[in-house]
């Protein structure tokens, strides 16, 4: 579990990877302080798990599922990402709850500046904006924000100064993709009222038992 506040941008040194899983090698600091093999670490609102570490690096597996649903795939040597242990049970709730478990990836089709906050435009899939509402909470590469407009096809959210200086975000701009978990509440609530929100449409088999029986198989 994490809280979406950023501890730090860490940077890809090194990528190994198949056509469907990568093993991702980061450079960073502060995430490692009290690092153990096992523990979770948020990457870009990813949540993934420590395999090797040293003082200022560590690797973790992106499995076939993580690689195909979140942009982690797009990352090269050199990318920046942000970084977020999880959530020390002691420790102050400054964000909101997040699992680290990826709903989508979006596009940013705008971005603009207003006095000293910057405000994104996020385009989503409407599986994702079902899930978005007027002031209500969003991670965005693993970034706790607020939404301040929600239209049929996006939605926009506003950084101040040091979200900005703090996360990869201010490196992003339009065309660029980002990894989308919406609130965590608002997924239960809805599946709580449509139960068959989260089935997967069933493909029936065109092979029956009189097609078996006509081909001679049985």
């Amino acid at each position: 579990m994490f809280t979406g506040i950023i501890e730090e941008i860490g940077t890809v040194s090194a990528i190994a990877s198949t056509n469907i899983s990568i093993v991702l090698t980061i450079d960073a600091n502060k995430v490692l302080e009290d690092v153990k093999l096992g523990d979770s670490i948020s990457v870009n609102g990813v949540c993934l798990t420590v395999t090797s570490f040293t003082k200022n690096r560590f690797t973790v597996d992106v499995m076939p599922e993580t690689v195909k649903a979140t942009d982690l795939r797009d990352l090269k040597k050199g990318s920046k990402v942000n970084l977020e242990r999880a959530m020390a049970a002691g420790g102050r709730f400054g964000g909101h709850f997040v699992s680290g478990h990826i709903d989508g990836t979006g596009m940013i089709i705008g971005k603009e500046r207003l006095d000293n906050a910057v405000y994104y435009e996020v385009e989503a899939s409407s599986s994702i904006l079902e899930c978005i509402i007027f002031k209500g909470s969003v991670a965005i590469d693993g970034t706790s924000l607020t939404v301040f407009e929600v239209s049929p096809s996006s939605f926009k959210v506003s950084l101040i100064p040091h979200t900005l200086s703090e996360t990869i975000l201010s490196m992003k701009g339009r065309g660029d993709t980002v990894n989308i978990e919406c609130d965590m509440l608002g997924k239960y609530v809805r599946q709580f009222l449509n139960p068959d929100s989260n089935k997967k449409t069933e493909t029936k088999s065109s092979i029956t038992t009189q097609f078996l029986q006509d081909k001679g198989f049985i």
